[in-house]
């Protein structure tokens, strides 16, 4: 009988807290929205697990190593401590998804139409504003946000899974779990959030503007911009060096043409390989303990107005730009702003086909969509370089 209590309390079920099971369903909910609802699978399938796993009764997944006084190892540390301090701690898993994710993008459309870079910028005022409404919060005692927490749920705004785990890993690991998973819900909400906001700022006309042509692009033209992006935005802005710096090398590999191979293997292969680890790194950050307080809710509403803010801005700041442009541009691009690549600029593209039929705009809606890629680069060495000062 002593034998079974002890087997007993040994098991899982028997340390199983109220808490570890609620975070045990959140994760079983993920796991639902991303194989049920197609909600960004690759990245919320491995959180939802990771979730799951580390919420398991002493099993011990996300368990740091121990030493005794003499700094001998006693228990090593569990897996999930290992990916998030390696990959995520270190910054290296969204550093090499932005190099895949540059080897997956043409900057020929922003090129083409340099004005739609100012759209990218635009839709970052929504990063701004948030950092702004997360201290006005904690000032009046509704939530209890430091600078670094507002600095690193302000940059949810920017629609950028990998930028939103980097900032938070460097400024506010704490809250990792909730504002990834805010940041890339709203990524794959982006068909439901969008549209009503673009079509209460625009009218029925200005929906169906169709744009011309984008001039074609040059070899050269390609080869030289991530360079020149690159040194522009280091000498100026070291904290933005690394993002900007990987997503440049993973474009000039798809540009240069002549390292076919490793361009392939930073857009498949590779991003595939580190976005699993992300995910379950992610995931070692979803203990009850750090998720299941009223900050977690503030996070998820504050995510989602940065993210409706960013939008406003770019429709709104492109049908500012109608008023002293002679070539118009149709105002649905500027919602594309936000970087959520390619998804916002496929919903630019679809409201304006519903607006006018012979209205494509996708190419012209990839302009501002890969400068929101920037746009939220270099958001987030301005974060990471205001909160370093502040703080310091």
């Amino acid at each position: 009988m002593e034998q079974l209590l002890l087997l007993w309390n040994d098991s899982g079920l028997a340390q199983l807290t109220p808490g570890q099971l609620t975070m045990m369903i959140v994760g079983f909910g993920l796991l639902y929205l991303a194989i049920a609802k197609n909600f960004e699978p690759l990245l919320l399938l491995p959180i939802g697990l990771g979730t799951v796993l580390v919420n398991v009764p002493g099993a011990g997944f996300d368990a740091a190593p121990i030493y005794d006084a003499l700094g001998h190892l006693e228990s090593p540390g569990g897996m999930m401590y290992y990916i998030y301090e390696m990959g995520i701690a270190s910054g290296m898993f969204p550093l090499i998804i932005f190099m895949g994710v540059g080897a997956m993008t043409d900057f020929g459309p922003l090129l083409a139409n340099p004005k739609t870079l100012l759209l990218g910028a635009a839709a970052q005022f929504g990063i701004f504003a948030t950092v702004i409404g997360a201290v006005s919060f904690s000032a009046l005692g509704i939530f209890d946000f430091s600078i670094n927490d507002a600095a690193s749920i302000g940059i949810i705004g920017g629609a950028d899974g990998p930028t939103a785990i980097f900032v938070t890993s460097q400024l506010s690991p704490d809250i990792l779990g909730p504002v990834a998973v805010a940041a890339y819900s709203y990524m794959a909400l982006v068909p439901i959030i969008q549209p009503p906001i673009m079509r209460a700022l625009t009218t029925p006309a200005e929906r169906a503007i169709k744009m011309e042509q984008l001039r074609p692009v040059s070899r050269t033209e390609k080869i030289i911009f991530p360079l020149l992006l690159l040194i522009l935005v280091a000498m100026f802005l070291p904290a933005a060096a690394p993002l900007l710096g990987m997503f440049c090398f993973g474009n000039l590999m798809r540009e240069a043409g002549v390292v076919d191979r490793l361009s392939d293997t930073a857009q498949n292969a590779l991003i595939n390989i580190v976005t699993i680890f992300l995910g379950l790194g992610v995931g070692s950050k979803m203990s009850a303990d750090k998720f299941l307080n009223m900050e977690t809710l503030g996070i998820l509403v504050l995510g989602a107005v940065a993210f409706c803010i960013g939008t406003a801005c770019g429709v709104l700041l492109a049908k500012l730009l109608n008023k002293f442009s002679d070539t118009p541009i149709n105002p649905l691009i500027g919602s594309a702003g936000v970087s959520a690549v390619p998804m916002a600029a496929r919903v630019s593209n679809k409201v304006g086909l519903e607006a006018n039929p012979h209205n494509h705009l996708l190419m012209h809606a990839m302009g501002p969509n890969v400068a929101g890629v920037i746009g939220s680069a270099i958001a987030a060495g301005v974060m990471i370089s205001m909160v370093s000062n502040f703080t310091g």
